[in-house]
């Protein structure tokens, strides 16, 4: 039967039961409590590259230690040739030279925790310093070789300055060989991105080794503050010398000479680029100009050069700048000698028809370490399900051939092409000084029915193309992203990143020059704005809204005006598709009932007719969204199902790759239209998805059409489609929010061609979802999920009524307005008055729904 929508809030437990076990799936680093663990994942931890990632100098100058793909590798600056230190079974990473030159320091990640190890530089020999399964990051030796001061989250899991006692570069044989230098203070500030407890970080020592300069949020509201400086004693006070916004990345270093820091900066720029000011607060000023992030950097120990990481040509690489004259050259390492017998893999990727074609790559040794080409960007997904595998995932992307260095033994391969070919895997010998290729064919899943005249073409709606990330992007770059994501669209939403705005300059209003036939690349918008909610702005066709936020208190842009609506209203009328983007995890779907304020302006937009879809795929809980979208769709709303990654394309650590959530849409065969697109997102015509693809007809109209009945009838025909890279667990005709059909899928749960009937006697909607009840691999998301756009349904002419529903969304307004009530930072009385104006219009339609 097809239930009436007054019933629906029984839905909510049954979408939500099966959540529980998706705690399968953690996140890289579970042990750090902070907020937002994708931006200091990536923005501050080491990261795994293909370029060099950190460098120090040997303390006579004449080498250089750096971390390159996970291994520490030793080079003088004027020669091309690289010797390995360290091979795993870790990552290793930010290494630091004794002052004596016996030893270095680094950080090791292994799978779990990131320790501290010590390597002798003659011998080789590598001894762990510390204990405890924390993350222990940013090691420095003193001067002195008294000592190493690092950041750890040894202390309430939050980033903290130690410093570990040495004796003969041994942890010393005292009671308490590490020390917690700084303390803990908690903010009464509402941080955004930042936890309340002030940090501290990035540590540097004073030549005399007595100080130490390190970066604290202390006092700040935005970004990871300052520069403070404090004796190299538990409980001496900290003074702030330097105040600016900084972003996990300033990194400063203190020359030997004393007289000099240099550190990494965006101020008034997209992008960082080197700076220098005095250990005691003086004017800073630029070293380095571009269009690209110089990070990283070291003082050789004569003062006179600086080593720093820069992202340049995309990839990382590192370089050396001289001091005064500016000139810079790059370190190449051309020939290296490696510590194990290594060898050739080469890859060849062929599509069905036997031509080389682009896809996503994943090479892994008997270690479970990963590799890739030099020129490849190694990128790692969020999470995992440690049971599995001892590292996250790894993975390149490449055009059709790849040729790597792996050591010799057997490597395991995985070969992926978006969501229409089954997941392939090689397992290879590779011998030392050889060259093993595998070649691997992709083998398309059955098609979806097709449609004459028609076909789907795949578009991810929420992408950053650069978001201070470890890379540097490109339109191009992104293109063979998408291409080998099998993705036709994307949608990179340009929105702030603090202060910044990196990729303001591609917005035109039209798609992007490397667009073709096949392909759109289409430069919008995100409205930022945490307060109501963000916001997707599709197919903008005149000017980026600026400010892209409002409700950012201790600015100009602290009001909270403009609302959402008023944005959506400005976006419109440019011709723009709005959406609510990456809405609720599972803690934090809107539930008036509980005692917290209310927020989100999702219900308040689709009452007055502005939200033109929903990421009910996205970086949330896909289950959570859906819960609320059912009530709207219950109400009547039209909303269809959009998806977007959020993927920050330019990270070395992503929610990700491109694509992993993603629309599919039917457009006419031949070239990709934007307006067309656009057109069949705003109509609904078709599903949302991370793996499983779906088809589904009821009473002959396709998905996104509406089926007008005269009068109830028992039995409405319907057709439903799927097939999947994955098994899946369910696969549910849900009408009006309640599941009205479970269908049978083939014996390996991956295919299902279904035709049957169901009884509809009310107004409403229905759809048709596949899911699993835990995450699976390769679908490195937290559990597979897809669903249609909504089928609406009409008997006898009747609206859908949920009253149960409405009174939901009348006690979710009245949180917010309570909320609302208690801001006074309004520029003006209008703006308050206008923003009440709005909360009130959207009240009086669902009060008419209970009449």
């Amino acid at each position: 039967m097809f239930f009436r929508a007054a019933q629906s809030l029984v839905l909510l437990t049954a979408l939500i039961f099966p959540l529980p076990l998706l705690a399968q799936r953690e996140p890289v680093l579970k042990q750090i409590d902070l907020p937002h663990s994708y931006y200091f994942r990536e923005m501050y931890l080491p990261q795994l590259t293909t370029g060099p990632s950190s460098v120090a100098w040997s303390p006579d100058g004449k080498w250089l230690v750096y971390s390159r793909a996970g291994s520490l590798w030793r080079q003088r600056p004027d020669s091309e040739i690289a010797v390995q230190l360290t091979a795993g079974p870790g990552y290793d990473y930010q290494p630091d030279w004794s002052p004596d030159g016996r030893w270095i320091v680094f950080s090791r990640y292994d799978g779990g925790a990131i320790e501290l190890w010590r390597l002798d530089v003659e011998s080789g020999a590598q001894k762990q310093l510390t204990q405890g399964g924390h993350v222990n990051v940013e090691p420095r030796w003193s001067p002195d070789g008294s000592r190493i001061v690092y950041v750890s989250t040894a202390y309430n899991r939050r980033f903290h300055i130690f410093v570990l006692h040495l004796k003969d570069g041994e942890p010393a044989p005292v009671q308490f060989p590490t020390e917690r230098l700084t303390g803990e203070t908690r903010s009464d500030k509402p941080r955004y991105y930042y936890s309340q407890f002030d940090h501290e970080i990035s540590p540097t020592w004073s030549p005399d080794a007595r100080e130490i300069i390190f970066v604290s949020n202390r006092g700040h509201f935005y970004g990871t503050g300052g520069f403070w400086r404090m004796e190299a004693k538990t409980g001496a006070e900290a003074r702030e010398f330097h105040s600016e916004e900084t972003t996990w990345k300033a990194r400063p270093d203190w020359s030997r000479d004393g007289k000099r820091l240099v550190f990494s900066s965006y101020l008034g720029r997209q992008w960082h680029q080197l700076w220098v000011t005095t250990p005691d607060g003086g004017s800073a000023f630029p070293l380095t100009y571009g269009e690209y992030d110089n990070t990283a950097a070291r003082w050789s120990p004569d003062g006179s050069r600086v080593a720093f990481i820069s992202n340049r040509d995309g990839n990382t690489s590192l370089w050396i700048m001289d001091l005064p004259g500016g000139a810079q050259r790059q370190v190449i390492a051309r020939e290296r000698k490696y510590l194990r017998p290594m060898g050739k893999l080469r890859i060849s990727v062929l599509d069905a028809a036997g031509r080389p074609t682009a896809a996503r790559v994943s090479v892994t040794d008997s270690d479970g370490r990963a590799y890739a080409p030099d020129d490849a960007w190694m990128h790692a997904d969020d999470g995992f399900v440690r049971a599995q595998r001892r590292f996250e995932a790894h993975y390149f992307h490449i055009t059709g051939q790849a040729e790597l260095s792996v050591p010799a033994g057997r490597v395991h391969i995985e070969v992926m092409k978006g969501f229409e070919h089954h997941l392939e895997q090689r397992r290879a010998d590779v011998f030392a000084d050889r060259v093993t290729t595998v070649p691997v064919r992709l083998r398309p899943l059955a098609p979806l029915p097709a449609d004459t005249g028609k076909r789907w073409a795949s578009g991810d709606l929420h992408v950053h193309m650069n978001y201070a990330g470890a890379y540097r992007n490109t339109p191009a770059r992104l293109a063979q992203q998408a291409a080998a994501e099998n993705l036709s669209v994307v949608h990179d939403l340009i929105v702030n990143k603090e202060q910044r705005i990196p990729d303001i300059s591609y917005f035109t209003g039209k798609p992007d020059p490397v667009s073709h036939a096949n392909f759109l690349l289409l430069h919008d918008q995100e409205f930022h704005t945490s307060y109501w909610g963000h916001m997707g702005l599709l197919g903008m066709t005149r000017n980026y809204l600026i400010p892209d936020y409002a409700g950012y208190p201790e600015t100009a842009a602290a009001s909270l005006w403009p609302t959402n609506s008023f944005i959506a209203d400005l976006a419109h009328q440019q011709g723009a598709l709005v959406g609510y983007v990456h809405p609720y995890e599972i803690e934090d779907a809107p539930d008036p009932a509980k005692d917290r304020p209310l927020r989100h302006a999702f219900v308040v937009d689709a009452a007055l007719g502005k939200a033109d879809y929903v990421e009910v795929l996205g970086f949330s809980d896909h289950h959570s969204t859906a819960s609320i979208w059912y009530r709207l769709l219950n109400l009547g709303f039209r909303i269809p199902a959009g998806a977007g990654t959020d993927a920050m394309a330019n990270y070395a650590s992503l929610h990700g790759p491109v694509g992993l959530n993603r629309v599919y849409a039917r457009v006419s065969v031949g070239p990709l239209k934007r307006e067309e697109w656009l057109d069949a997102v705003r109509r609904g015509n078709g599903f949302a998805t991370n793996g499983p693809l779906l088809d589904f007809t009821l009473g002959g109209q396709a998905i996104g059409g509406e089926l007008k009945l005269a009068t109830p009838d028992p039995e409405v025909r319907f057709t439903a489609s799927m097939r999947s890279l994955v098994p899946l667990d369910h696969l549910e005709v849900v009408c009006n929010g309640r599941v009205v059909r479970t269908l049978e899928m083939n014996a390996t749960r991956d295919q299902a061609d279904v035709r049957g009937s169901i009884p509809l006697d009310a107004s409403g909607w229905c759809l048709l979802r596949a899911w699993s009840e835990k995450p699976q691999h390769p679908i490195l998301d937290i559990y597979p999920y897809a669903t249609t756009s909504p089928i609406y349904v009409s008997v006898s002419g009747e609206r859908p009524r949920s009253p149960e529903d409405a009174k939901f969304c009348i006690a979710w307004i009245d949180r917010i307005r309570e909320s609302v009530e208690k801001f006074t930072d309004w520029n003006t009385d209008a703006e308050r008055e206008e923003t009440f104006k709005t909360l009130s219009e959207a009240r009086n339609v669902y009060e008419g729904m209970l009449k």
